[in-house]
C-alpha cells in the first residue's frame, strides 16, 4: 500500500514514502544498499528527519541522494564541520541531506531538507556487516527495524534522541519495505529461516552455492527483520585477500591488499569443566518494560522468562562454586550482599527468591549496579563470569562499555539482548570488552536455550594463545588490523583483519600461506590457510571497511582523555570513508541556480510503538510527579485460549523524558510446568530425593516407586536415575536447558551409586516404560 495521503499522530504527512533494502551475503559478511524513497505532498519546503538503528558492527561506508534528477555523493568530514555545511545549505536555500551517528551507539539519524512541494528524492545509504552463528550454527543477519527509548540516567544532563519520536501503532506505519537478498557462499546453502515471511527460496547455482531470498510482499517494518541462514560445512576454515583502494597510499589501511581469515572452530563435544574455581553474576533487568508480552506467539512476560531462566542457571551451577544474583531499573538489589558459596542452602534459598521476583524497579539504570558488583572484591582463585540480561536501552552505552573494559582482566562478560530492538551497541560492546559472547534473543525465542549454551562457555575452557605466522613470498609481510583475538569460545566464529604489504619480487609464489595456532582443553591446534596473492577487486572493498571499523571499534573503547586513540580513529574513518562518532556524511545540491522558497517545515518520521496495545484498547493520559502514567481499559477481544486475564493494564514510563508505553498485563498466574518442577526439586549435588513431589511428576505413588528399588540401591540413587530417564522421555525437545542439569547427576552418580548404577537404569526404564540407553549414563 502507497504511503500517499498517511498521517502520522499529530495529523502531519510523513515524506518518507518507501524504503527497499538490497543485501548481498559472502559467507559471513553481509553487503546492503537500502534506499529512502522521499515525496513532498505539502504546500511548503520540508526537512524530514528519520532516525533508525544500524548493527553497531556494521561499517556504513557511503551514502548518496537523487534529488530532482540529480545525484548527488555525499562527503565524510568532521561531524561539527558536516553539521554546519548542512545547516548553512538550509539557510541559503539550498537542497542537503546529512547522516550522523551518536556516539559510540547503533542509532542514526538521516536528515534530508529543503525538499520542495511536490519534489521527490531517494537517498541511498551503503554499508557492509559482519554476521555472527546461532547456537544450532545459522548465520544471522538483522536489519534492525525497531529503535527502542534510551533510558536517560538520573542526573545525566544530556538527553537522548528518542525521547520526542513520535510512534504508531504497529501494523499502521505510513512506509512501507521490501527486501530481497543474493546469497553467495564457499559453502553449500541449505536453507533460510526467518520470523518474518519469505517468499520461497530459489537456487541460481547447481551446486546450491547461491541463491536468491525476499520478504513476501505487505511486510510491516515494524519488527526487526531476521533471516536464519544455514550453510552446510560451515566450520572449514576460510581466507579472502581483496585488493587495495585504487589511489591509497600504499602502507595505509586502505591502500595495501586486505585479507579475512574466517574461523568457527568445532569441536569434539567435551565434557564441561564443572570446576569450582568460578565465581557467578547474574545481572538481571527488572524495568518494566520486562513485563512485555509477546502476543503473536502468547508466550510468558520477559521477567517471567528470565525467572526460568535463572532456575535453570542456578541448578546447574557446579557445587563449591561462588555466585549471586542482581536486579536493577531506575535502583538495584542483589541477592547477598557479596557472592555466598554455592550449597544446598544458598542455592535453596535463591530459588525462593528468584520466584517472588517482579519487573518493578523503573528504568534501565545499568552503570551503578556494574559499579557495585566491581567493588566487590573477587573470590582469590575463582574467575569471575558476570552474565547480563537486559531487554532495555541506555543513553550512556559508551560510559557503560568502559566501565566493562576497566575490569576486563578480572571477569568475563556474557550479555543476552532481550525482543525486538535490543541495542547492538550495548550488548556486543560489554560482551566485547570483557572477552565474553552475546546473544540475542527475540520475543518468539526461548531466553533459557542461550542462556546455558553461554553458561557451557563459561563452564568449558576456551580457545586461547592464538598465534599467527605467515608464510609468504620474499618482499611481503602480514601485519595484523589492530589487535588479534585474545580467545574464542566453542561455537563462536572470529574474523581476524589484516594488511598484506610490501612488492612481490617473484611470480614463482602464487600463493600465501597463514598457519593460525591455538590451544583448547591442553591440546595445540593448527589450521593452514592458503590464499591466492592476486588480490581480487571489489569497488565496495567490503573485508578493507570490516577491517577499517574493527579498528575503528578498538580505538573508541577508552576515555576522552586518550587523544592519540581518538585522532586516530578521526583518521580512520576520514581515510576508510567508514563512519564513527566523530564523522558525519553530507551531501549538498550545488546545481541548484534558485534557493527552495517558502518557510521550512520539519516532519519526523514515525517509529513503531513498542509493547502496544492491540487498537481495540483505549488509554488515558494523566500527569503525576514528572512522570506520565497510562491506563488502558482492555477490550474482550483475547480468544478464550489467551493464557492472560486482561482486567485492567497498567503502564508507567519508567522516565519523566521518556513518554514510551510499555505495557504490563495482569496475567493469570502461569502453571510451572512439569520439567521446572523436576528441575526446582534437584539438589545442588545434582542428586534428586526420592518423595512425593518427585512421585507426582513421574505419574506414580511413591510407594510403587519405593518398591521397585533395585536391591543395595540407595534412595537418592534410584531417584536421581528416575529423574534422568523422565528427562530423555518426556523433555527431549528441550535437551539444551537440561544437559548441565544432567552433567551434573551423572556426576554425582558415578561418584555414589557404585555397581548398582546399570541395575537402577534398567529398572528404571522398565518402571517408566521408556527405553534410555546405558550409553546416555556414560555406562
Amino acid at each position: 500500500m502507497a504511503a500517499c495521503g498517511l498521517l502520522t499522530p499529530s495529523q502531519e504527512p510523513v515524506p518518507l514514502q518507501s524504503i527497499s533494502v538490497d543485501v548481498m551475503v559472502q559467507g559471513f559478511v553481509a553487503d546492503v544498499v537500502s534506499k529512502l524513497q522521499y515525496k513532498n505532498e505539502e504546500k511548503n519546503p520540508v526537512e524530514v528527519i528519520f532516525v533508525f538503528p544500524v548493527d553497531d558492527e556494521a561499517a556504513v561506508y557511503a551514502f548518496e541522494g537523487l534529488i530532482g534528477g540529480t545525484r548527488i555523493e555525499a562527503q565524510i568530514q568532521e561531524k561539527k564541520q558536516a553539521e554546519q555545511e548542512y545547516d548553512d545549505a538550509l539557510s541559503e536555500g539550498r537542497q542537503a541531506f546529512l547522516l550522523e551517528k551518536e556516539e559510540t551507539s547503533d542509532i542514526f539519524r538521516c536528515s534530508l531538507g529543503n525538499l520542495p512541494p511536490d519534489g521527490e528524492a531517494t537517498l541511498k545509504l551503503c554499508y557492509v556487516q559482519a554476521l555472527a552463528p546461532e547456537p544450532d550454527g545459522a548465520v544471522r543477519f538483522v536489519l534492525p527495524a525497531v529503535l527502542n527509548p534510551r533510558y536517560v540516567p538520573q542526573g545525566s544532563k544530556e538527553g537522548t534522541v528518542t525521547k520526542s519520536m513520535p510512534r504508531v501503532p504497529r501494523g499502521k506505519l505510513p512506509y512501507t519495505l521490501a527486501l530481497s537478498a543474493k546469497l553467495e557462499s564457499p559453502y553449500r546453502i541449505n536453507r533460510v529461516e526467518s520470523k518474518c515471511n519469505l517468499e520461497p527460496l530459489h537456487f541460481t547455482a547447481e551446486d546450491h552455492s547461491t541463491a536468491l531470498i525476499s520478504l513476501a510482499k505487505g511486510h510491516q517494518f515494524d519488527q526487526d527483520v531476521e533471516l536464519l541462514i544455514y550453510y552446510e560445512d560451515v566450520h572449514k576454515p576460510s581466507a579472502l585477500l581483496e585488493a587495495g583502494k585504487p589511489g591509497a597510499a600504499s602502507g595505509s589501511l586502505m591502500g595495501d591488499p586486505a585479507l579475512l581469515l574466517t574461523l568457527y572452530p568445532s569441536f569434539q563435544a567435551t565434557k564441561p569443566e564443572c570446576s569450582a574455581t568460578k565465581e557467578f553474576i547474574f545481572l538481571l533487568d527488572r524495568s518494566g518494560s520486562m513485563s512485555v508480552v509477546n502476543y503473536r506467539s502468547h508466550s510468558l512476560t520477559r521477567i517471567e522468562s528470565a525467572k526460568e531462566t535463572l532456575i535453570l542457571l542456578l541448578k546447574s551451577l557446579p557445587l563449591g562454586c561462588y555466585f549471586n544474583i542482581y536486579g536493577f531499573g531506575s535502583t538495584y538489589d542483589s541477592f547477598y550482599p557479596q557472592s555466598v558459596k554455592y550449597t544446598q542452602q544458598t542455592m535453596s534459598e535463591s530459588l525462593q527468591s528468584v520466584k517472588k521476583l517482579k519487573a518493578d524497579l523503573g528504568g534501565t539504570e545499568i552503570l551503578t549496579p556494574l559499579k557495585a558488583i566491581y567493588s566487590q572484591p573477587c573470590q582469590e582463585g575463582h574467575l569471575r563470569q558476570l552474565f547480563v540480561f537486559t531487554d532495555g536501552e541506555v543513553s550512556n552505552t559508551k560510559e557503560v562499555i568502559d566501565e566493562v573494559k576497566r575490569h576486563s582482566n578480572s571477569h568475563r562478560c556474557f550479555s543476552f539482548g532481550i525482543g525486538d530492538g535490543a541495542s547492538t551497541a550495548l550488548i556486543k560492546g560489554i560482551a566485547r570488552a570483557a572477552g565474553g559472547s552475546y546473544e540475542f534473543i527475540t520475543d518468539q525465542e526461548r531466553i533459557q536455550v542461550k542462556a546455558l549454551q553461554s553458561l557451557k562457555k563459561a563452564l568449558q575452557p576456551a580457545v586461547t594463545q592464538i598465534s599467527l605466522n605467515w608464510d609468504l613470498p620474499s618482499g611481503l609481510e602480514g601485519v595484523l588490523v589492530g589487535s588479534g583475538p585474545q580467545v574464542i569460545f566453542e561455537g563462536q566464529r572470529c574474523l581476524i583483519y589484516a594488511n598484506i604489504r610490501g612488492q612481490h619480487q617473484s611470480s614463482d609464489s602464487p600463493e600465501g600461506t597463514v598457519i593460525l595456532q591455538y590451544n583448547f582443553q591442553d591440546q595445540t591446534f593448527t589450521e593452514t590457510m592458503k590464499f591466492p596473492l592476486h588480490a581480487e577487486k571489489r569497488d565496495r572493498l567490503p573485508v578493507h571497511r570490516l577491517a577499517a571499523q574493527f579498528l575503528l571499534q578498538q580505538l573508541e573503547t577508552g576515555t576522552e582523555e586518550e587523544v592519540e586513540k581518538q585522532r586516530l580513529a578521526l583518521e580512520t574513518s576520514l581515510s576508510s570513508g567508514v563512519m564513527c562518532s566523530q564523522t558525519a556524511y553530507i551531501g549538498v545540491n550545488m546545481e541548484l541556480n534558485k534557493p527552495v522558497q517558502g518557510p521550512l517545515l520539519h516532519r519526523v518520521v514515525p517509529l513503531p510503538r513498542i509493547g502496544a496495545a492491540r487498537k481495540s484498547y483505549k488509554a488515558t493520559a494523566f500527569q503525576g510527579g514528572g512522570v506520565r502514567k497510562f491506563v488502558l481499559g482492555a477490550a474482550s477481544s483475547f480468544s478464550s485460549s489467551s493464557p492472560f486475564k486482561m482486567n485492567r493494564i497498567k503502564a508507567t514510563a519508567v522516565n519523566p523524558f521518556e513518554e514510551e508505553l510499555y505495557l504490563g498485563c495482569s496475567l493469570a498466574i502461569p502453571k510451572e510446568s512439569p520439567f521446572l518442577s523436576l528441575v526446582s526439586l534437584q539438589n545442588a549435588d545434582g542428586s534428586w530425593a526420592l518423595d512425593s513431589e518427585l512421585a507426582k511428576i513421574l505419574a506414580l505413588k511413591e510407594a510403587t516407586i519405593s518398591s521397585k528399588i533395585p536391591p543395595l540401591a540407595t534412595q537418592h540413587t534410584w531417584a536421581t536415575v528416575l529423574a534422568i530417564l523422565w528427562l530423555h522421555s518426556h523433555a527431549a525437545d528441550q535437551r539444551d536447558e537440561w544437559e548441565l542439569l544432567k552433567a551434573k547427576a551423572l556426576d554425582w552418580l558415578h561418584a555414589n551409586a557404585g555397581p548398582e548404577l546399570s541395575q537402577c537404569v534398567m529398572a528404571g526404564n522398565a518402571l517408566l516404560n521408556s527405553c534410555v540407553s546405558l550409553q546416555a549414563f556414560r555406562l
